[in-house]
């Protein structure tokens, strides 16, 4: 399932919204609005964003032990996609250790799901903001094989950590670019294209976007760079 329609949690109410207490959404608001945008809005995928704000790292277990009748049939990362945003280390240099903390709920999360019978990983891809580099994409996939699944290959006193932990699953992740600067949107084909070659992808979903550019760089131009990059990835 490819995901057409998500929600990014970047909402502009003119009121309250209905499933919230108060005009400052809270850690519990949010869960209800992960429910009610795949329930009710009919969208595809919610982004979980831990870039530059707290997000609830147990969202998965909330969602289910709350509505589980919902999620038991429509299983996150089947039918519904949570997808997280995680900060860029190489930019946010004071969030880059979150990097590693968001990466790891990740087979916690799977661990949940397996508990009630769901045999799929509710979280395999995550975002990276601020794309610059092929390199930077790689980064993240790499650390999370190598160091967050690919601790269960590791021995602790005699004893795999995997035995005494359990698995670390899903063992890899797709990292889906997100292009945010004129340089990077010039050069979203060529990124994406050495990374799906690095991690031998079938296929890669890969994010523009158009409200920094905008700002940055005026509409026209930002429409522009945007339809280039789209031209360009076209041809891959």
């Amino acid at each position: 399932m490819v995901p057409r329609v998500m929600s990014t949690q970047h909402p502009d109410n003119a009121r309250i919204p209905f499933f919230a207490a108060s005009e400052v959404l809270n850690g519990e608001d949010e869960v209800r609005e992960a429910y009610y945008v795949f329930s009710h809005f009919k969208c595809d995928e919610q982004m979980w964003d831990f870039e530059g704000k707290e997000a609830d790292a147990h969202i998965v277990r909330k969602l289910l032990s709350s509505y589980y009748d919902f999620f038991s049939s429509r299983p996150l990362g089947k039918d519904f996609r949570l997808t997280m945003r995680v900060p860029n280390p190489e930019i946010e240099k004071g969030e880059a250790k979150l990097l590693a903390e968001t990466l790891e709920m990740i087979p916690r999360s799977y661990d949940y799901v397996r508990s009630l019978g769901i045999e799929h990983p509710p979280i395999f891809e995550v975002i990276l903001p601020m794309t610059r580099s092929a390199e930077e994409v790689m980064k993240v996939h790499a650390f999370y094989r190598d160091f967050v699944a690919g601790k269960g290959r590791f021995e602790l006193l005699g004893e795999k950590v995997s035995d005494w932990l359990g698995d670390f699953l899903p063992e890899e992740i797709k990292v889906i670019p997100l292009f945010e600067d004129r340089d990077s949107l010039m050069r979203a084909a060529e990124i994406s294209e050495r990374y799906a070659e690095w991690a031998e992808l079938d296929e890669l979903r890969v994010f523009l976007a158009r409200s920094d550019p905008a700002m940055n760089y005026g509409f026209v131009a930002a429409t522009i760079y945007v339809k280039k990059a789209l031209y360009d990835l076209s041809q891959l």
